[in-house]
């Protein structure tokens, strides 16, 4: 079910008000029998993936609890190979047998291996997969660490996994914030209410009016960049830049303030990320919830930088090598996840040179201005291979192919080219504006007071009708559906 769709308003009302007209100790029950219906809309078969992952994992969490010596770890490595091995199945194995054919035919080797979307054409990956798999990891990890008790209640730690406001595109959490939540009473609360209900107008204004209408304008030049300008790419990738955020950021957004409305506080995803002075604060704000269980569950068990510089280096870049793998079965990605490595290890050689020849950088508001705009930018054509990567109707090779073109052309500001125009200046204007109002409120107005009621309903009204006039009502998925 999209956030995006009347469907959704209806079932977010209805449960909401079952949810507070039911005794508190009945209120998981619902919530789960809600969130099952919610994930039975997309593709009801793929339910019962998601469940025989929740019946390992809980099973799981329980016998690491009370085993004891090297039993627990292979209890805990039967629960990480098993949800790994789903999400390598449903999303990884066609990517690989299709890079080993490809690499079998150039060796001129005969055999090849099956491809499974060949075979089924109804196979496809169960949504929002890859996020429920980090979040049912994250449990059976944190039992294992002594972290986390074991959830004795299966309903509760089905709920765990199967919440729907997270669900199918996060925020992934962990168990220390969200199991103890659905064990507690979480009365009416009118200020809770008017807080979820604006941070969820603000994240469908995003989604459906800022997202959907710069795809309008960056989708066309992306799909066919042979027959597009540099200048017409470079505008079309500073939109998908904005458009990313606004899509991703919308979804948290909507997730957060649904669940505040019922009293449920899950963590931040999005911290203004593009106001960052370098790549590596960039990620202490982008996708929060993602970086930091890379950096609890993969980079500080590799050794994080607590191992020799080299090695730090080669953690640090392989952790991010993953993360674009993790975002999607495509070399696009993987080039991705690689070039914000890169940039990190370039950052931590630049400074380790700077302190042994005791230079200084400047401190003035110029400099910082400058630091903010050389990330953006470099963020920004990052982004080129995240976008085409996302394109399912091109070959692999074809999206690499298709993603250095356009930086080619954007190098060069191919402005003589032919040109088929994507770019009407009449909606360009209004994406400009768009994306200076998002600006405005995240950057200088981060929060919009809603303890008086005219200051709330003035807001919520307000935002509801501009998204109303100015969405774009196309079903759109969110970007991050797929991964």
């Amino acid at each position: 079910m999209l956030f995006n769709s009347v469907q959704f308003l209806i079932f977010f009302i209805v449960v909401t008000l079952a949810y507070f007209s039911l005794r508190w100790n009945l209120r998981w029950l619902l919530l789960l029998l809600a969130s099952c219906y919610f994930y039975l809309v997309f593709k009801p078969i793929y339910i019962l993936i998601l469940f025989a992952t929740i019946v390992i994992d809980y099973f799981a969490g329980i016998w690491i609890a009370s085993a004891t010596g090297t039993r627990r770890k292979w209890l805990l490595v039967v629960s990480i190979v098993t949800n790994v091995g789903i999400l390598a199945v449903f999303k990884y194995f066609d990517f690989f047998a299709e890079t080993f054919n490809s690499f079998s035919w150039k060796m001129g080797i005969a055999w090849s291996m099956p491809i499974l979307k060949h075979l089924n054409p109804d196979l496809i990956l169960p949504i929002g997969l890859s996020f429920h798999t980090f979040q049912a990891m994250s449990y059976t990890i944190e039992v294992y660490r002594g972290n986390q008790k074991a959830e004795r209640h299966f309903g509760i730690y089905a709920l765990y996994v199967m919440f729907y406001p997270q669900l199918v595109a996060g925020p992934i959490e962990r168990p220390q914030n969200v199991l103890h939540q659905f064990h507690e009473n979480h009365p009416y609360d009118w200020e809770n209410v008017k807080a979820g209900l604006t941070r969820m107008a603000f994240g469908f204004f995003k989604k459906v009016v800022i997202a959907d209408r710069l795809a309008l304008m960056q989708g066309p030049a992306y799909l066919d960049p042979v027959h597009h300008n540099g200048l017409t790419l470079l505008v079309a990738t500073f939109f998908y830049t904005f458009r990313i955020y606004c899509d991703f950021s919308g979804y948290s957004d909507i997730a957060l303030g649904a669940s505040q409305v019922m009293g449920f506080k899950l963590m931040e995803n999005f911290k203004t990320p593009y106001v960052s002075k370098s790549i590596s604060e960039f990620w202490g704000r982008w996708h929060l919830s993602l970086s930091t269980w890379f950096r609890d569950y993969l980079y500080i068990p590799l050794g994080g930088n607590r191992v020799g510089e080299g090695r730090a280096y080669f953690n640090r870049f392989t952790v991010f090598l993953v993360s674009g793998l993790w975002h999607g079965a495509s070399w696009n990605f993987i080039i991705w996840g690689g070039l914000h490595g890169f940039y990190l290890v370039l950052a931590s050689i630049r400074d380790k040179y700077l302190k042994r020849w005791n230079i200084s950088l400047p401190t003035g508001a110029w400099y910082g201005y400058l630091q903010t705009a050389v990330t953006f930018v470099l963020v920004m054509l990052t982004w080129v291979f995240f976008a085409v990567g996302d394109n399912p109707k091109m070959t692999i090779g074809e999206e690499v192919r298709s993603s250095f073109l356009i930086l080619k052309k954007i190098a060069t500001l191919s402005i003589h080219s032919p040109i088929q125009s994507a770019l009407n200046s009449v909606e360009m204007i209004l994406c400009v504006v768009l994306i200076g109002l998002l600006l405005l409120k995240e950057h200088y107005v981060l929060t919009i007071p809603t303890r008086k009621n005219a200051t709330f309903w003035s807001v919520f009204i307000a935002l509801t009708i501009l998204t109303y006039f100015f969405g774009v009502f196309e079903s759109n998925q969110f970007i991050y559906f797929q991964f």
